[in-house]
């Protein structure tokens, strides 16, 4: 029977991949010489050579520690049927990788109870059908093993000097996973241990098939799905767990990869201390990346949001942003699951002179979100800091693609200005402006920018060259249109200065503030200029 072709896409976490298999070993020059013949345990060639040993002794189980490959004639070998069984039996026992009979010298054939003793116990028997130099053999297949060994050795070292210099760099958990997949050539996921995904490395296409529903994945299939699984621990603390889907051998081995990763993990979670920037950095980034557009397919993003644990079939979406207050990443999830959803936190949006966040809130369907409960949602994430924020709420929508425009139209309504002293969180809906709803849906319409670059053009020349403070103005007197003390007093400036303002703005734009329909060009056109990516 010639030599099988191994199984295609085979994926190995051998610790000891770096061993050639017999299917190599058969294929050498110095084996190919004697044309091999596999007579059974074919399905078994891809098992490890650990060394070749030349023996023709019947005793020579007692001198093998497995993993071997045995090379003989045969010449001692018993004749009795018998003792042929028990010394095929005696070769399994030890755990011998292999068999190589050569034909000629003492056997002409291979004794048929060889071979079906070989065939009972899966043991892959070859024999040779010319005579070949022994000595060349062991020679070759053990000069193959070393420089295998050696090369290991040397991946083992540039692995583990990789993922050291990621831990004292403090190199963030997703750009760690990031360089495991590159090093593994395999998607690679980071999960809590609630089986919630906190970072990933995965192809755009397979994003939805893997996410969907992964957490009964998580649990019930990793063995059986042939994932590498490593955790994620030190000084007796586990925080989570590497997960490595199946890919290409690694000189270094697969596991041992994935265990240099986990250390690096460890190392960096430890140096957090009682903070879990894991789950802060990863959602930040994973919101920030849906912002940018920066995924494949919606139905893939959704999957994987669900993963990182926040549902989107069958809910409701809020995008919001909150101003004028830091927020954690751990008090707003906190805050959300007491309306019985969940959230995550993005960065800054772009040009917020003061501290911010977007949020995505997912609320179940039938969850109220009106004032008072989004007020009470500001009090349970902020805290005392809740007196000072304002928080800027997009339309609720279903499915992430409406998530994604109400989270634009929070941005765009936070930077407007704010109206009024209260105290406690002030709500601002996108709802109850129309104008902001009317700019989101038609921020890429070439007309809309066409129009706000013309009507604020003497404005934004004039800032730029004289470093001015024209369009915050404009922005404070369409603010408070009715109240020019209230306008000045957004501005900061003097009464006497706001006015002297005003004139300038009417000068260089030939209109008067004071006309209705001015009034609405210019903060439409205004809007425009503030929502522009």
């Amino acid at each position: 029977m010639p030599i099988p072709a191994a199984a295609p896409e085979r994926r190995d976490s051998d610790p000891h991949a770096a061993l050639p298999t017999l299917r190599e070993l058969l294929r050498l020059d110095a084996v190919a010489e004697g044309r091999p013949e596999v007579l059974s345990g074919a399905e078994s060639l891809d098992a490890r050579v650990r060394w070749v040993h030349v023996s023709d002794s019947a005793g020579v189980a007692r001198l093998l520690n497995g993993g071997e490959l045995l090379l003989s004639t045969g010449s001692g070998w018993p004749a009795e049927p018998d003792a042929l069984r028990a010394f095929i039996a005696g070769l399994v026992e030890v755990g011998v990788a292999g068999l190589v009979l050569e034909l000629g010298t003492h056997y002409r054939w291979a004794p048929a109870v060889i071979v079906e003793a070989a065939r009972a116990h899966g043991l892959v028997l070859v024999v040779l059908h010319r005579e070949v130099k022994y000595v060349a053999i062991t020679e070759a297949v053990h000069r193959l093993i070393i420089d295998r060994q050696w090369i290991a050795l040397r991946a083992r070292d540039e692995v583990r000097d990789r993922f050291t210099a990621l831990t004292l760099r403090g190199s963030p958990a997703d750009f760690v996973v990031q360089q495991l997949a590159s090093t593994l050539d395999a998607p690679v996921v980071l999960e809590n241990l609630a089986h919630e995904v906190v970072a990933a490395q995965v192809p755009p296409a397979q994003e939805e098939e893997l996410f969907a529903a992964w957490e009964r994945r998580s649990r019930a299939v990793h063995d059986a799905a042939g994932w590498l699984v490593v955790p994620v621990e030190a000084r007796g603390i586990r925080w989570g767990r590497l997960i490595a889907l199946p890919g290409p051998e690694h000189p270094a081995g697969r596991e041992g990869v994935l265990q240099q990763g986990a250390i690096a993990l460890a190392l960096g979670r430890l140096a957090d201390g009682p903070v879990d920037e894991w789950e802060r950095q990863a959602r930040r980034r994973l919101l920030d990346r849906l912002l940018a557009g920066r995924f494949a397919s919606v139905s893939g993003a959704a999957a994987r949001l669900g993963a990182a644990g926040l549902p989107v079939q069958g809910r409701v979406l809020y995008g919001m942003v909150v101003t004028r207050a830091a927020l954690e990443t751990e008090g707003v999830d906190a805050a959300a699951r007491a309306l019985g959803g969940r959230a995550l936190v993005g960065a800054a949006p772009a040009g917020t002179p003061w501290p911010s966040a977007t949020v995505l809130l997912s609320l179940p369907e039938d969850a109220p979100f009106d004032d008072r409960a989004a007020e009470a949602f500001a009090s349970a994430a902020l805290g005392e800091a809740s007196d000072r924020a304002a928080i800027s709420i997009g339309s609720p929508a279903a499915g992430l693609d409406e998530g994604l425009v109400s989270l634009q139209e929070a941005i765009d309504l936070s930077h407007g200005g704010l109206r009024g002293d209260a105290r406690g969180a002030r709500i601002r809906r996108a709802d109850a402006r129309p104008l902001v709803r009317l700019v989101t849906n038609l921020r890429d319409d070439r007309r809309l920018l066409e129009h706000g670059e013309r009507m604020l053009a003497p404005l934004i020349e004039y800032d730029m060259t004289r470093d001015g403070d024209l369009l915050d103005v404009l922005g404070a007197v369409l603010a408070h249109p009715a109240n020019r003390t209230a306008a000045a007093a957004a501005s900061h400036l003097s009464r006497s200065v706001f006015y002297q303002r005003i004139a300038l703005i009417e000068r260089l734009l030939g209109m008067d503030l004071d006309d209705g329909e001015n009034q609405t060009a210019l903060h439409l056109a205004l809007l425009v200029r503030r929502s522009a990516p």
